[in-house]
């Protein structure tokens, strides 16, 4: 329990930004003297936005909120706290299978653009894949950039699990070929792949991570697929857009939402549950390998209120 209690307080204490930039002013309206009229409901809105969490899922809590609000027969803001708290929560519900690939001879892709820490997610999730008796291995099929096969080489020998690469250049697909065939021979639980992102060339990208399919297809066909995608937090709204644009080009299961611990815009993670209806499964706040975390809806929303 201690490490989920650590990484709470590392989320409440990574989330202060946005918390400072909402909440407070959310306090003040629930606080105030006001009755719950539309002013009300239209401040609330406003903060909302304000933080990320986008104009189709702010509206949507909003309904939500006023619906319960009827229901409850509430007439001071003070007590609607409890229920947008609660409204903002089922905004963000996880399937139930939502880490099935965990426990299955499983493929997953890694996608993201640079310098969202796509590599180094792919690496902490090695090692905490491992930590659990998992066998894994990584393949470095972001193969454009050496910095990456040097980044993802040195997390492998870090977690102490196999790392297929080639060198810098070398054609993704037959990176996953590879990595695919040792996976197999090796019986491995996990096969991870770090794979590019290189959105502003879609054409390209999508070609790649077709033939990638067409190779895992083949090669692999009963593995379990995942397609993640890795956003920086800080980006807010641009991250959202990403997401979408990456949903065009490939089937994605989930998102792996980094760099939480320095944005202001952390609300971003229930636009991107709400709005794409990708869950958001991996949480990053911070560098070290524990640092990345299976996303909790409950908790990230009372890290966002500061409720233990």
């Amino acid at each position: 329990m201690g490490e989920k209690k650590g990484f709470f307080s590392r989320l409440a204490a990574g989330l202060a930004k946005t918390r400072n930039n909402i909440v407070s002013s959310i306090e003040a309206i629930f606080t105030g003297s006001g009755s719950i009229d539309d002013d009300f409901y239209e401040e609330l809105e406003e903060i909302l936005v304000m933080a990320d969490i986008g104009i189709n899922t702010t509206s949507a809590i909003i309904e939500n909120l006023k619906e319960k609000v009827k229901e409850n027969k509430i007439k001071e803001p003070a007590q609607c706290k409890e229920l947008l708290i609660a409204s903002m929560k089922e905004q963000m519900s996880l399937p139930e299978d939502a880490y099935e690939f965990e426990d299955k001879k499983s493929v997953v892709l890694i996608i993201g653009v640079n310098g969202v820490g796509k590599t180094t997610s792919v690496g902490k999730l090695a090692g905490q894949l491992k930590d659990r008796g998992k066998k894994v291995i990584v393949a470095a099929a972001d193969t454009f950039r050496a910095a990456a096969i040097e980044q993802l080489t040195e997390w492998a020998h870090r977690a102490e699990v196999d790392i297929i690469a080639q060198k810098e250049g070398s054609d993704p697909a037959a990176v996953i070929f590879d990595a695919v065939n040792s996976a197999k021979s090796k019986h491995a639980d996990i096969l991870l792949c770090d794979t590019a992102g290189r959105l502003h060339n879609k054409k390209n990208l999508m070609e790649e991570l077709r033939k990638i399919d067409r190779v895992i297809t083949r090669e692999y066909p009963d593995a379990f697929r995942e397609t993640l995608v890795v956003l920086d937090g800080t980006t807010g709204q641009n991250a959202l857009a990403q997401a979408k644009q990456f949903n065009e080009v490939a089937e994605i299961s989930g998102i792996i939402l980094t760099k939480l611990d320095g944005t202001a815009k952390g609300g971003i993670a229930l636009a991107i549950q709400s709005e794409l209806k990708i869950p958001v499964k991996y949480v990053g706040v911070g560098e070290k390998i524990d640092d990345l975390q299976k996303f909790d809806p409950d908790a990230f929303v009372d890290a966002l209120f500061a409720q233990e």
